[in-house]
């Protein structure tokens, strides 16, 4: 991991740029984890859609200036073929294959959503566990580690197969493979899954049923009317407690 810039933001919010070998991210530390060093801060994932970090930044500094208030760091990385990455082609063309569909109205089938988000998994779910690798040697973070946000099947794989996430707050607002049903009843950490209700880009009755499916016994769903960015602030705060209560 090679530190590439760092700024302290005007709440004592620490935030580092790196580079992990190609991959871009970002970290930012609590004000706290300076005071106490020798109490290393519990550490949240920040997942986020494939639009590129420059794209998302302004939302991810808020979850982790809300996120730092409460004594965690959080740290998110780039996306394979997202921001300046190099595309990939096929996601490329899953990705066009899906937008033709949407705006002729047709349903969006299996194919699409299998080239679409597979790949992706089986991409970025190593990249993760490798960016967690190297930002749990650094001596101000430390256990447990939560994930949250989306795409919901990087985080139901993450859940599967990374044995220090402890906890995960999941947004349920991605396409989702029939294969990733499989996977989520193989997790068993504690979730904290978030539903739009009138989410256009999300096909409801898919979300419920794999919610159904995850495996975790403690597991609750928090469901709210409007569309895909029109979170309120109080879901966040509920993400928040969840994190307090199991990460803490």
């Amino acid at each position: 991991m090679h530190f590439t810039s760092t700024q302290r933001l005007d709440d004592g919010v620490l935030e580092r740029e790196f580079t992990l070998g190609e991959i871009p991210g970002i970290l930012w530390t609590p004000a706290s984890a300076a005071a106490s060093p020798s109490t290393p801060a519990p550490l949240i994932l920040l997942g986020h859609p494939p639009l590129g970090l420059r794209r998302m930044y302004p939302r991810l500094v808020d979850r982790a200036r809300r996120s730092a208030a409460d004594g965690f760091a959080t740290a998110t990385i780039e996306l394979p073929g997202s921001g300046d990455r190099p595309r990939r082609p096929a996601i490329e063309r899953a990705r066009a294959d899906l937008r033709r569909a949407m705006e002729a109205g047709e349903p969006v089938g299996d194919e699409i959503v299998d080239a679409l988000v597979l790949p992706l998994v089986d991409e970025a779910v190593p990249e993760w566990r490798a960016a967690l690798d190297a930002l749990l040697s650094l001596p101000e973070i430390g256990g447990p580690v939560g994930y949250s946000g989306g795409v919901i099947s990087i985080g139901i794989r993450l859940a599967v197969v990374e044995p220090r996430i402890v906890a995960a707050g999941l947004f349920a607002g991605s396409l989702v493979p029939r294969a990733m049903f499989e996977e989520a009843r193989q997790v068993t950490v504690p979730l904290h899954v978030l539903l739009q209700w009138d989410d256009e880009g999300n096909d409801r009755q898919a979300a419920l049923d794999l919610f159904d499916a995850f495996g975790s016994e403690e597991k609750s769903l928090h469901a709210n009317m409007g569309g895909h960015t029109g979170v309120p602030q109080f879901a966040g705060d509920a993400v928040a407690r969840f994190f307090t209560r199991h990460l803490k």
